[in-house]
């Protein structure tokens, strides 16, 4: 009988003990939070875009046929692949443009009122704290227009 008591006690110091050691190791909840690291909130000017000549900087070769290639800039004339980003993804919903020195390719962001997107391309007029979301439609992407926004970004 003085065994089965041992053996049990014996159990339930290792409970004992494993119960603090896995809150340890998994970080308790009850503890407070001091947020996520490589996560910031900031206030930015966020416009939209979409994959059409106006947003994008290309124009039919020909006029109104042939294919598209820069309208403007050092590649002017040459072949422009439309809808593909500058990392060479194609652009869709959760698309966004951002500049490349503050916010690197791969940057997630959440956006209220659009979701969650990942830096994939860049802008000659996306400078500092300015994001250019992606819509699949014109009329939509002119009817977000400019908004001042608190972003959450997620630092790789």
């Amino acid at each position: 009988m003085t065994r089965a008591l041992h053996e049990r006690t014996g159990a339930l110091r290792k409970r004992l003990i494993l119960i603090p050691l896995i809150l340890l190791l998994s970080g308790c909840c009850l503890l407070p939070s001091k947020g996520r690291p490589g996560r910031e909130t900031k206030r930015m000017l966020v416009t939209a875009y979409d994959a059409g000549p106006e947003s994008c900087g290309w124009k039919r070769k020909y006029g109104c046929i042939g294919p598209p290639v820069y309208a403007y800039g050092p590649r002017e004339g040459k072949p422009k692949k439309v809808g593909i980003t500058a990392d060479g993804t194609k652009a869709g919903k959760g698309t966004i443009a951002a500049d490349a020195s503050r916010y690197p390719f791969g940057t997630k962001m959440y956006v209220p009122g659009y979701g969650w997107g990942v830096v994939h391309d860049r802008g000659s007029a996306i400078k500092g704290d300015h994001i250019d979301i992606f819509f699949e439609d014109r009329d939509d992407a002119l009817e977000w227009g400019r908004r001042y926004l608190d972003i959450i970004i997620e630092r790789q």
